[in-house]
Formats: structure tokens, sequence, C-alpha cells
């Protein structure tokens, strides 16, 4: 007989766990530890503006101001750490990035002066984000293509898992002294960089090279450049889909909580409403990735995208703690289908040798959008009334699904390059951009992968 009840339950959720997390490399791992580490000590995001209003004495205006030149060094480093990538490496990368975040955090926290303090958190705004376009070309690198999603996802996980802890830990810290939070955060991250130094070698997929008698070697593959990027028409088209999908997202941490105030929510009230996108991303995020790995990313991407828009649409009903929470369950389901699909996406639209450029461009969408975020939100509140910005949630986030639908058709029917075999295919379906994991197999060179995705530890 059938065993039921508890055990079967147990033996149901070891079972999914198993797998959920078989099969991935051990070089992945590593960096999914790399980047649990990381965001356990998010401090100076998270309590920037405290720090500088509360324990400085400076005003709001002048903490929103650093906080917005924060966020501007992630626009600027996004594309330069996304050159570095390719250029350089992905490990080399991580390490600058790392060690130079370090620095700077641990800088920070010493600086008294008004300019020195806006000139170290834009340096710090720069190095904490330059090290995701080498994260994620890193990852695409050594995960066959049929486990990336799932991979994906999992980095999203630990990254909330490692936000939710420090972020209770961190306030504790916090009261104590901020001082010993942007240490601890300086400590952390060079922890990472340590990880990365000793467990993670290069995974930058080598260039073959030929020679031609009586002519210098030269690549198969030629290079791309930031130009060959923006001239890619169908993936700049995703990276705008991804800003108006990050820019819905966004709301939750930008115009959520004004409007809550408006309506004579405190701010103990709003702690508990966001608090349920953390609990339901760590809950969630893992069974959601294991329904929705293998299905089409067209359809979940067009499903998230109305999910988020109209998730935020409905908080426009909101006159309770309770439905205000419901409306975050529904934009957050959106999230945990959209970020390991999107990021998919855009490793199978990048070119083998210009994931980093590419990765570079897309998480410059994100960025981007928490600049625009708070202009665009405090803007139709202060004018239009919170009501109208969730109307135009649901408008933008209608906008997308509809361009979703218009950019892939037909790209399900296209198939990954050396998919399930661990190698990288070099000068196979070459486009303007470079040569397309999406694009149909022709003969190339075939040259293993510098790690490989073999199973597990």
């Amino acid at each position: 007989m059938p065993v039921t009840g508890p055990t079967a339950i147990v033996s149901g959720l070891r079972r999914a766990t198993r797998e959920s997390v078989s099969g991935l490399p051990r070089e992945f791992w590593w960096l999914w530890t790399s980047t649990l580490v990381n965001r356990l000590g998010a401090f100076v995001a998270t309590f920037m503006a405290l720090y500088l209003t509360m324990d400085r004495g400076y005003s709001a205006s002048y903490a929103g101001l650093v906080v917005s030149l924060h966020g501007l060094g992630g626009v600027v480093s996004s594309l330069v750490a996304g050159v570095m990538t390719d250029r350089l490496g992905r490990r080399p990368t991580m390490l600058i990035a790392q060690t130079s975040t370090a620095a700077s955090v641990a800088l920070l926290g010493f600086m008294h002066d008004p300019l020195a303090i806006a000139g170290v958190a834009f340096l710090v705004g720069m190095t904490s984000n330059a090290s995701r376009p080498a994260v994620q070309a890193m990852m695409a690198d050594i995960v066959r293509p049929e486990d990336r999603v799932r991979a994906f996802s999992l980095n999203y996980w630990a990254i909330n898992l490692g936000f939710a802890i420090s972020s209770a830990g961190a306030g504790f810290v916090a009261e104590y002294s901020y001082l010993a939070g942007f240490l601890g955060e300086a400590l952390l991250t060079f922890a990472c960089a340590v990880v990365v130094f000793l467990k993670l070698p290069e995974s930058r997929p080598e260039r073959v090279k030929v020679r031609e008698e009586g002519a210098a070697e030269k690549s198969v593959v030629p290079d791309v450049g930031m130009g060959a990027v923006l001239r890619d028409g169908r993936f700049m088209s995703v990276v705008g889909l991804s800003f108006l999908v990050s820019l819905i997202f966004m709301q939750g941490y930008v115009a959520l909580p004004v409007a809550m105030g408006t309506d004579g929510f405190t701010s103990a009230d709003y702690g508990l409403a966001i608090a349920v996108n953390g609990v339901l991303i760590v809950v969630m995020q893992i069974p959601v990735t294991r329904f929705i790995e293998h299905r089409d990313p067209r359809r979940l991407l067009i499903l998230s995208s109305l999910l988020a828009g109209y998730g935020f649409g409905l908080t426009a009903f909101a006159d309770s703690i309770a439905v205000y929470a419901l409306t975050v369950c529904v934009w957050s389901m959106a999230e945990i289908v959209n970020a390991p699909t999107q990021t998919g996406l855009v490793v199978r639209l990048s070119p083998v040798h210009g994931r980093g450029r590419y990765q570079g461009m897309y998480t410059l969408s994100w960025a981007a959008s928490a600049l625009v975020a708070p202009l665009v939100g405090g803007f139709v509140i202060d004018h239009f009334g919170a009501v109208w910005l969730w109307g135009a949630c649901a408008v933008l986030g209608t906008v997308a699904g509809l361009g979703y639908w218009l950019l892939m058709r037909g790209l399900g029917e296209e198939k990954g390059e050396g998919e399930g075999q661990g190698e990288v295919v070099v000068g196979a379906g070459v486009e303007e951009s470079g040569e397309k994991e999406s694009s149909p197999v022709v003969p190339a060179v075939v040259v293993p992968s510098p790690i490989s995705p073999s199973l597990g530890d």
C-alpha cells in the first residue's frame, strides 16, 4: 500500500529538494555560497538612509541624494563590468569588484564630510554592482543549458535568503553601532573574494585561433563590442521590457510605503506587508522553479508581466493590511517566475564570447529602474494620486506582456547549441553580434569548457 500521511509528505519534500539541487556542478555551489555570504552583509543598501538621517543627523533630502548617487554608481558600473567580464575574465572581475567593495564600504563608515560621504557612496554603488555581470556570465558558462533556469532560481533564492537574514540581523547591529555594520559588510564581502580566489577557476570560453599560411593567427569568432550589443534588436527589446517590469517591481519599495503612509498606516504596517515578499520568495522559489523550469519562457514572461502589473493595480483597492499583503502576494509570485526565466532568456540570446557585455546591459535595466522609479512614483503620487500610479502599473504590465508576446514569436522553435553536452560551441551560427545559443546548429569547432559541468560533489 502507498505510504500516506506525514511520512509521505516528508519523503516528498526530501525528493523534491534532492531533485532541485542535483546535477549542478561543484563550481556552481561555490558561486552560490559566495552569493549567499555577500547578501548576508547587505548593510549599506538597506540602512544608508537611516544611517545618514538618524546617526549623522543629515536631512532627508541629503540622504535621498546620497542613495541616488549609490544607485547611479550601479548604472555606471553595469556596462564597465560587462566589458571587464569579457576582456579580463569572470574571476578577475569578481575579485576586483569584491575587494574594492570591501575597501570602499569600510572607508564609508569612517567618512564624516558630506562631500566625502557622497563620493564614497557613489564608489560603493559602482563596486558593489560590478560583480553581477561576471557572476551571471560564469553561471551560464558552467551550467548546462537545460539546468540554467534552475541554477538562476537557486542563486536568486540565495540572494533573498541572505537579504532576509541580514535585514533582521543588521537592524540589531545598527542599534549598537553603524560602524560595526559597515565593517561587518566589508568583512563578509572580502570573504566572498577569498571563496572566489580559492575555489573558482576561470570559466571564460577560450577563443579558437587558426593560422593561415603566411598570416598571423586570428580568432575564428569575431569580437563582440558594445556596438554589436546595441545593434542586437531582439536583445535590446528584452532589455527595454525588463526595464518596464523592474520599474513596476520597484514601486513596492518606493511608492508603496508612501501610499500606505498617506492612508494612515505606520512604518510597522508597511514592514509587515512587505515581509510577505521575502517570505514567499524564500518558501516558494524552489518549488515554483521545479514547476516552470521546462515550460515555455514566452508564456512565463507574459504571465509574470501581467501578474506584476495587475498585482500592483489591485493596490488601488487596498484598505487594510490584509489586502495590502494580498497584493504583495500577487506581484511576489510574478517576481518568483520572472527573475530566473528572464535571466535564462538573456543567456540564451547572448553570444558565448559576449556574455559579460550582454549581462552588463541587462543589469543596467534594473539599475536604471532603481533611479527612475522614485522620480516617477513620487511625481505621479504628488500630482495625480496613488490610484493613478497603480493603474499605470497595470498598463505597464499589459504593455510588457504584449511586448514579450510580439518579441519572442518563433523563439521557442529554435534549439540551443550543444545543449546537455557541457561544451562551448565556437563559431556556430554567427550572427551580426556573434554566435547565438538560440541559433540553428551548423558545423563548428567544439572546445571543451574550462569547467566541466559534471554532476555535483
